[in-house]
């Protein structure tokens, strides 16, 4: 396997606190990896740091060989990464369907001409685009909800929504922040089966999450932080087993 995601020497520093320190680890193609630790472990900052929305203050963040840090969110979408977030990002003043669209507008070839004139370059792209978006948001369990309104949606079909917006952008890499936060047990269960089919399809999914029993049960690799650190990494079994993890975070 190769390594995709590339972290070295990893630190973030607010006013003097580092949030992140020292932390190196690397999320081979295909992997399922999972990022765990208790509240104010860093898990989110990582992320943030991952996703261009913050800068490092030391270290390097490579993708696919080549660094990254500096670029912006959507900078990072073009080259194949995307992320959920812990909030829902979704517009609610828009259907469904359109918050799918609207993950697609990086993969639209229409130049500004094209699209003030609605050439039929532009119509064929926007029919794809819909089509597309359709078929994404059938992938994840929402095909009923393709003309309502995501104002009048449940809670966990939003979560899956927001994660068809976020493979509209064809990504090799997406990030999913606590996915499961807020979700029922049928809920938890329909996305578990979702993250193994979007890993089905080739896609390398990074989780942030504290449904250990998900975490467990979905996960190729796990990374454990506390208070920034790494204080481990290793499969499932090595993790559950592991005296400093069982101390730190799982209860002993």
């Amino acid at each position: 396997m190769s390594a995709l995601i590339e972290v070295t020497g990893l630190d973030k520093a607010f006013g003097g606190v580092n949030a992140v320190e020292g932390l190196s680890f690397s999320v081979n193609a295909g992997q399922v990896y999972s990022v765990i630790g208790p509240n104010g472990a860093g898990k989110t900052t990582l992320f943030n740091l991952i996703t261009g929305i913050y800068t490092p203050t030391k270290g390097e963040i490579k993708l696919r060989g080549e660094s990254v840090v500096g670029l912006e969110p959507n900078q990072l979408a073009e080259r194949g990464m995307c992320r959920t977030f812990q909030n829902l990002q979704i517009c609610m003043n828009m259907t469904a369907l359109e918050n799918v669209m609207l993950g697609r507008h990086l993969q639209l070839k229409s130049n500004f001409l094209s699209t003030l004139f609605r050439l039929p370059s532009m119509l064929r792209d926007e029919a794809a685009c819909r089509e597309r978006a359709i078929e994404l948001m059938e992938f994840v369990g929402c095909g009923q909800y393709v003309n309502t309104e995501a104002s009048a949606m449940s809670y966990g079909a939003l979560k899956r929504l927001e994660i068809a917006r976020a493979l509209a952008a064809d990504p090799k890499v997406i990030l999913l922040d606590e996915p499961a936060a807020g979700l029922n047990g049928t809920e938890t269960a329909a996305l578990e089966d979702l993250i193994r089919k979007v890993a089905q399809q080739g896609i390398t999914v990074v989780l942030v999450e504290h449904d250990m029993k998900l975490v467990m049960g979905i996960s190729d690799y796990l990374l454990v932080l506390n208070y920034g650190r790494k204080l481990a990494e290793g499969t499932p079994e090595q993790i559950r087993n592991n005296p400093d993890v069982i101390a730190a975070y799982l209860g002993g």
